[in-house]
Order: C-alpha cells, then structure tokens, then sequence
C-alpha cells in the first residue's frame, strides 16, 4: 500500500499480532456470548413468569366476579330476612 494512502484512511494494521492480543480478542468473544446466554436464559426465564401471572389474573378476575355475585345474592337473601318473605 502507497503511504499516501495510509495517510488518507487514517487505519494500519501492523502485519505482527501477537498471541497476546488473538487471546484477549477469543476471551472477549467468550465472554460475550457467555453474558447473552445468560440474558437469554434471563429472559425466558421472566417470560414463563409473565405467562404464569396472566394465568393467575384471569382466576383472580373470575374469583372476584363470583365474590361480587355471591355479595348480591347475600343482601337479597338479608333483605328478604329483614322484610319477613322468607
């Protein structure tokens, strides 16, 4: 490459790399993917979690439907005591 051009991109890259530097680069590389298994495990992790709460809202949300019912037919039955139709 002419050294003019060197000096346009600005970017060398010397033709001796060490055995130091191709390891580092490998530990990092491991290391990374090391971390993003981990945060996908994470993830799938939260996300059995968020499937199992929706599960639990919806018999929550059907309990409480059956309480409010339940408390409707209860004052009719006390009102109906109270006025002596029973």
């Amino acid at each position: 490459m002419p050294a003019s051009r060197d000096a346009a991109t600005g970017f060398r890259l010397d033709k001796q790399v060490t055995l130091a530097v191709i390891v580092t680069i490998a530990v990092q590389a491991g290391g990374g993917l090391m971390w993003a298994g981990r945060a996908s495990a994470r993830i799938d992790e939260l996300q059995h979690k968020i499937d199992r709460q929706a599960d639990l809202s919806e018999r929550l949300t059907r309990l409480e439907e059956q309480v409010a019912a339940t408390r409707v037919t209860l004052e009719r039955l006390e009102r109906r005591l109270e006025t002596g139709e029973l």
